[in-house]
């Protein structure tokens, strides 16, 4: 394994530094309420950071995606680049990636992401038959097979910004479908701002994500020794816990660092606040946590990358990035003393986002307990395949 960033990783990353650090103030939050920033998304999209992790892979966005969670900065980056991006470009027909993927670049596609499959959405009407044709170099290209979806997803983060929202049906097939009047979207507030909102279709036109007459795979080669390559759905799954372990892993760097600066300056009986022991090993249990939801995160984008099984390895993360991630913007907020307990103090959002992000994830129990199913049924599968 090799973690260190090629010079364009390095060179994205330090980029998306200088933006959110430029843009994503205190100040600018603040006047952004609940909502998204637009100014900061077009800056982003105008740098062709969105655009960049096509070509760059997983580990990219997870490296944009800390530097996005040390400023919290208020724009669909996660959710357009994972649900949007990388879910078409790895699963999307010929035509789909033509379609959508230059609009999802430059920041006038955004996708989120109704995501994991609740079994509250059907999909009915699927025209499945194929349809050839030729495309600008004379291959076949076939069509998306086209239906009708109807249900509810209580909370879709970002989809109040979104113009298109992937959905994983009660069969755990996805499909894409753009917010029109057919969808109804209505308002909610989550811990963290993130532009959420309730989902409700109702004979909802939509297309399946891949070609129609074929089941889409992920494009990614395995050696012949490795385990079939996932589903659309399971690999998307793995990529969003990823990508959000990589938030998570920032913004928890974020607080730990706020910390850190506050005790070196708050005195107490004539002593700088760091200077205590207990201070001490608060935060260097916090740092280790949050080196702990990094190495995890950048191994499952590193593994996702290089074609190699990861399923595990993004539950792995997600498990570090849901249980030490709460330890780490408690401890952010613990030592600031009163001044953490103050709702407007810039640390208050780190917590917020490290709560939600929690919930999102899908809290450490709840991961981990899947994650162990998942081991022992690779395990079973291994021992049939010996057999």
């Amino acid at each position: 394994m090799d973690f260190t960033p090629t010079e364009d990783q390095a060179a994205a990353r330090d980029l998306a530094a200088r933006i959110f650090g430029d843009l994503s103030t205190p100040e600018r939050l603040t006047a952004a309420g609940t909502g998204s920033d637009p100014e900061l998304w077009k800056a982003l999209c105008a740098a062709g950071l969105v655009g960049a992790v096509e070509e760059l892979g997983l580990l990219s966005l997870v490296l944009l995606l800390e530097e996005q969670g040390r400023t919290t900065a208020q724009v669909p980056f996660a959710s357009t680049c994972v649900y949007g991006l990388l879910a078409v470009a790895a699963h999307g027909s010929p035509e789909q990636r033509e379609r959508l993927l230059p609009g999802i670049g430059d920041g006038s596609v955004v996708v989120c992401g109704a995501l994991p499959a609740q079994g509250g959405v059907r999909a009915r009407g699927v025209r499945g038959e194929v349809e050839r044709g030729q495309d600008e170099r004379g291959q076949d290209e076939r069509a998306a097979a086209q239906g009708e979806l109807t249900g509810t997803v209580p909370v879709v983060p970002w989809l109040r910004d979104a113009t298109h929202v992937l959905v994983a049906d009660d069969r755990r097939e996805l499909w894409l479908t753009p917010v029109t009047e057919a969808t109804r979207v209505e308002s909610v507030e989550l811990t963290a701002p993130w532009s959420a909102g309730r989902l409700t279709l109702d004979g909802t036109p939509a297309e399946r994500l891949g070609a129609a007459g074929v089941h889409p795979r992920a494009q990614v080669q395995h050696l012949p020794t490795h385990p079939p390559t996932p589903s659309p759905y399971t690999d998307v799954l793995a990529t969003a816990r990823t990508a959000f372990a990589g938030l998570q892993a920032g913004v928890c760097a974020g607080s730990l660092a706020r910390a850190v600066a506050h005790v070196n300056t708050r005195e107490q009986f004539g002593r700088p606040l760091a200077t205590r022991q207990a201070v001490q090993l608060r935060a260097a249990d916090a740092h280790m946590d949050v080196e702990a939801i990094r190495v995890t995160a950048y191994e499952a984008a590193w593994r996702r990358d290089a074609g190699l099984p990861y399923a595990t390895h993004a539950l792995t993360a997600a498990w570090w990035a849901s249980e030490a991630g709460l330890r780490v913007v408690h401890t952010g907020q613990h030592l600031h003393g009163g001044a953490g307990a103050d709702l407007d103090h810039p640390v208050h959002r780190h917590f917020l986002w490290g709560r939600q992000l929690d919930a999102y994830l899908g809290c450490g129990g709840e991961v981990l307990q899947e994650l162990g199913e998942l081991i022992v049924s690779e395990s079973e599968e291994a021992e049939v395949g010996e057999e």
